[in-house]
């Protein structure tokens, strides 16, 4: 009886900030609101896949799938180094790694703005060596490097935490058994990390996908995303009803690639077995 006592703060926790919002959410998406009535309706969800808001979604997805690729391949090996057991430095690069997490986002990527600045560090040191500047600042590059920076620590610690998990016996007994690097890489590593690069890949596509506020900052704006949508329908437009129905969507979508995600985790893990 005591245990269950202790998790009913958590339930109560649960439901008043996950339930309900998504209720909420629920209902605004299926509803209109004219001259005071209330009234159920699908038209938010159709007005949706108008091609305008489409070709913003698809815009989002990609943005979110290069930025998710490009950490997955500086994160994973990055999470390997530091899992192996002769690595020395270990503690201090996952210092590194942690300590910008602790800092504010909106200042971390307040920073990015005195760095790639036409005014800023990088186009300063450019012509101090006689170079031409360069336009990195409010263009889709500069949207994508805050992501990757943003978000890679969020690739490399499940990744090391997944690989730091494995069972050295059996690297062992592969090696012992003539295997080489490679095969050892392939055969074990790989397929038994795996879960860790599925969360990687979950929580770095998830915030992604779905970020307005370094497309606002580091895109000056031009770069309308379906995050950027959705806060411009709850914050400018007032249009709750249809921000709900956006906001719906991508949770809907979010959630069936999180799906997908973990069916081709467990597929292939079970395959290289």
């Amino acid at each position: 009886m005591k245990s269950k006592a202790l998790a009913y703060p958590y339930i109560i926790w649960m439901i008043i900030f996950t339930v309900v919002p998504i209720l909420l959410i629920v209902h605004y998406s299926f509803t209109v609101t004219a001259g005071g009535v209330t009234s159920f309706t699908f038209g938010n969800i159709i007005r949706f896949f108008d091609s305008l808001y489409l070709t913003i979604l698809w815009r989002s997805i990609v943005l979110a799938v290069q930025a998710t690729a490009i950490c997955l391949l500086l994160g994973y090996p990055v999470a390997y180094i530091l899992a192996q057991r002769e690595f020395r430095d270990r503690n201090m690069l996952i210092f590194l790694f942690v300590v910008p997490m602790w800092m504010n986002f909106l200042i971390r990527t307040y920073a990015w703005l005195v760095i790639l600045g036409n005014n800023g560090v990088l186009n300063t040191v450019l012509r101090f060596f006689g170079l031409p500047t360069v336009q990195l600042l409010f263009t889709d590059g500069a949207v994508l490097l805050g992501l990757v920076y943003t978000f890679l620590p969020f690739m490399i610690l499940p990744v090391y935490v997944s690989i730091q998990k494995i069972d050295q016996s059996l690297v062992e007994g592969a090696q012992d058994l003539g295997a080489n690097g490679f095969n050892v890489f392939r055969r074990i590593i790989l397929p038994l990390s795996l879960p860790g690069v599925v969360s990687g890949l979950i929580m770095v596509f998830m915030p992604a996908v779905a970020t307005f506020v370094v497309s606002n900052l580091l895109g000056g704006g031009q770069f309308m995303l379906i995050g950027n949508l959705i806060e411009q329908q709850f914050l400018l437009v007032g249009n709750w009803h249809f921000g709900s129905a956006l906001a719906l969507i991508l949770m809907i979508l979010i959630v069936l690639c999180n799906v997908l995600l973990s069916f081709i985790s467990k597929d292939t893990k079970e395959d290289a077995l």
